[in-house]
């Protein structure tokens, strides 16, 4: 009689390593790295930067402002300005862009209209009385660099702000065509807008605010220089 047949062993299982948070980590792709302080900060640090570089360059120039003053002003090490720009230059077209951006916003808000809307006259002063504002007011550092280094940046970077004062400069055109059609505005409306802002920027090389002037004074002198009414207050010395 045959031996039963022997029953057969199941296979040993082999034993599987148990998985590692280390393993697990290896196996994973790697993520961005940890960003640093400046990093995370970058939007502020930006700021910060371009704030800071509009007031240096409007004080010493731009060629006698060096990257190092710049990194001081704002607590920085002298090479970190340059993981936010990547030259001076880039940074000197920055300050003069968020100067028209911002001067263009300014303007916008100036204008809003009221009840009942003002007539071309009044848009005008309101024109001019902002336009003194950006040039004269708390934080005007940044379009006085713009009309005074703008022979430190390049051909390309010139053209993309000529488009945003073209924006800015397009809000007073109706204004000037309709003071033009009623017979108040002196001189030919291009040839006027063109000496109205030479005059109104050429405010920043002697304005002074310690002196008896005040930016309604400078408005009204405006006013009276350029269109055939009367100026509102009287004389004073600030043009001594």
């Amino acid at each position: 009689m045959d031996k039963p047949a022997a029953r057969s062993r199941p296979a040993a299982r082999t034993s599987r390593p148990s998985k590692t948070p280390a393993a697990d980590a290896e196996k994973r792709p790697r993520g961005r790295p940890r960003k640093t302080l400046d990093e995370r900060d970058d939007g502020n640090r930006r700021v910060e930067l371009i704030t800071a570089a509009a007031r240096l360059f409007r004080q010493k120039g731009f060629d006698a402002t060096s990257t190092r003053d710049i990194a001081a002003a704002v607590g920085m090490h002298s090479g970190s300005p340059f993981y936010h720009f990547k030259s001076k230059g880039v940074l000197l077209h920055a300050v003069m862009e968020e100067g028209m951006r911002s001067a263009i916003q300014r303007q916008a808000a100036a204008l809003q209209p009221a009840k009942p809307v003002p007539d071309a006259t009044a848009q005008l002063r309101l024109l001019i009385r902002n336009h003194f504002d950006v040039l004269l007011g708390p934080g005007s550092d940044f379009i006085p660099v713009m009309l005074y280094e703008s022979r430190s940046i390049t051909a390309r970077q010139r053209a993309l702000l000529a488009k945003l004062q073209s924006d800015y400069e397009a809000a007073w055109e109706p204004v000037l065509e309709a003071l033009a059609k009623a017979g108040k505005l002196k001189g030919p409306v291009k040839l006027a807008r063109l000496l109205m802002f030479g005059a109104l920027n050429w405010s920043v090389q002697w304005f002074d605010a310690k002196k008896s002037a005040t930016l309604d004074d400078l408005t009204d002198a405006a006013m009276a220089l350029f269109i055939h009414v009367p100026a509102r207050g009287k004389p004073t010395k600030a043009f001594a």
